[in-house]
This record gives C-alpha cells, structure tokens and sequence, in this order.
C-alpha cells in the first residue's frame, strides 16, 4: 500500500471517568506506508489510547480516523495489535497458541516467522506458566505470525532483558525490511528506538506535536552552546544557562549564525526530551505527516 496507513484529523477521545477525561483532543497526522515509527510521549498523554482506536477497539469522540484506507474495525484482518498486556489464553499451551493463530489466519499465516520468533520457548508449556518476557515473545510471534500490513506494538519490549529485546527489534526491522510492514511502537526507552524507527509521533496534551522523518525532524533543530545572549530571531524550544554559559536547542528557520557560538545536532533522546519539557514549544509535523498532505512517499 502507499499513501497514508493512519490518518487522523481532529481526532479525539473522552472518557467516561473524571480522572481521565480527554485523552485525545483535536489530534491530527498521518503515517505514511512502510515506516517503523516510534510512538512517544509521557504516561497519559494517549498512546495506548490512539493505538486502541487505530485498531478498532474504541471509538472515537470526535473527528475522523482512517487506517489503511479505511474505517478502523473494518481491516482487522490486515493489522495485528500486540496491547500492553498481552492477552493470551491462560489454558492454552504454546503450541496450541500457535495452531489457533494458524486457523484464524489460514490465508496469511507465516509459520516460519512465528516459530522464529518463538525460539526456544517450550511448546507443550501452558501460557499461564510463563515469564512475562516469554509472553511477549508468543504474542509478538502470533502478531508477526499474522503477516500484517500494518503492526500496532503497545510498549512491546517493556518486560524483556537487554539482549532478547535487541534479538526481537532485529526481527521486527528484518520484517519491515522484507514485507515493507508498517510498524508503530509505542515505548518510554528512547534509547531503544535511536536507529531503530525511521519516523516519530510525539504525543503530548492529546496531540502530536512533532511528527515526520526521525532525520527530518533532527536537522530542523540545532543545539547551541555558548555565551548567554539573546537567542532571537530563533524560535527556542528550550534553553538553559549554566553560570556564563547557554545551551538552546532552536528550531532552524534560516542560516544559524556560527559567530560565538558551538552548533550540532540533536541526538533523538535530546530533541524529545526537550519538547516534553517544555509544552508550549510550537509543534512540528513534515509535510509527509500533516493530515491531508499528499506529500508522503513510498
């Protein structure tokens, strides 16, 4: 597919509860096909939320969500969700997990990929009787398993030891690689998506306010180091002084004048956590990740 897998124009979401209310408020992009694009943002900011809706588990309040073309609900069959939880039947043994994903999806079922991803876990073992870790690894074998157009991973690696999630990531860029799977992950270890995801959706105050190509979204900013001065004409996402000494990171909108002042750019972890720390930062989205642009690319 080409074009825009998800794409979102005033979405929003309330909930019942006082304690949550809006978890999604005039919420707008889109993800063009074939990305790995990480889901960031800080607890309740809607990512388990926007995820849920793009899987066709909620509706929206308001506004209007597309995923693959479509209503969301109505291609199920061509997207795997992978919740935080990962539901899986207790009783069931891993082998019969397996097997039940076979049936259920007799025409796209890859069983290679899911005994791959499955590894050495012990087939006639039952789900309840397993680590947390061992779970993700079963639920993100049925959801490779699956061969989806579009993959839905809600803070997939979170109970994983370093080297089975750096074993799993390789296996979900292979399968991008391979089949062009459009893959969102959602994920608070930033460290763990630098070189991984090729796109990014911040989500903060119910909206995304960066969107586009990871690079894109880096050489658009610069981090200044020097004397403390007056940063205009930049637009400052965030600056600090240290003594004598500044440090901003700025929004490039023009030559940065290098006179006194040390310039590089932004490593990932930098840029996001500088835009959470500081909310009234003007939100960026590329042109391939502005609702109703035509500009995404295969």
């Amino acid at each position: 597919m080409t074009g825009a897998v998800i794409e979102a124009t005033g979405l929003g979401m309330k909930y019942r509860r006082r304690d949550i209310g809006w978890a999604l408020r005039d919420c707008s992009f889109r993800l063009p096909a074939g990305r790995v694009c990480a889901l960031v943002g800080p607890n309740g900011a809607g990512k388990s939320t926007l995820l849920a809706l793009a899987a066709g588990f909620l509706r929206p309040t308001q506004g209007t969500l597309t995923v693959l073309g479509a209503a969301p609900g109505t291609t199920r069959s061509r997207i795997a969700f992978v919740a935080q939880d990962k539901p899986l039947y207790p009783q069931l043994t891993v082998a019969e997990t397996l097997w039940a994903g076979a049936e259920l999806n007799p025409a796209t079922w890859d069983r290679e990929t899911a005994e791959r991803i499955t590894g050495t876990l012990p087939r006639d073992a039952k789900v309840r009787t397993l680590s947390g870790g061992q779970r993700t690894r079963l639920a993100l074998a049925l959801g490779l398993g699956k061969r989806p157009e579009l993959l839905l991973l809600d803070e997939p690696m979170a109970d994983l030891d370093p080297l089975a999630r750096h074993q799993l990531m390789g296996a979900l860029m292979a399968e991008a690689a391979e089949h062009a799977t459009t893959i969102v992950m959602s994920s608070h270890v930033l460290t763990e998506l630098e070189g991984a995801c090729d796109y990014l959706l911040l989500v903060d105050g119910g909206r995304v306010r960066l969107g586009g190509e990871t690079d894109d979204l880096l050489a658009a900013h610069t981090v200044l180091t020097g004397p403390v001065r007056d940063l205009a004409p930049h637009t400052v996402v965030e600056s600090r002084t240290s003594g004598r000494q500044l440090t901003a990171l700025v929004r490039n909108e023009g030559p940065v004048d290098a006179d006194g002042w040390e310039t590089a750019e932004p490593s990932l972890e930098e840029l996001l956590l500088a835009h959470l720390r500081s909310p009234g930062a003007p939100d960026l989205l590329t042109p391939s990740a502005a609702a109703g642009s035509k500009a995404a690319a295969a």
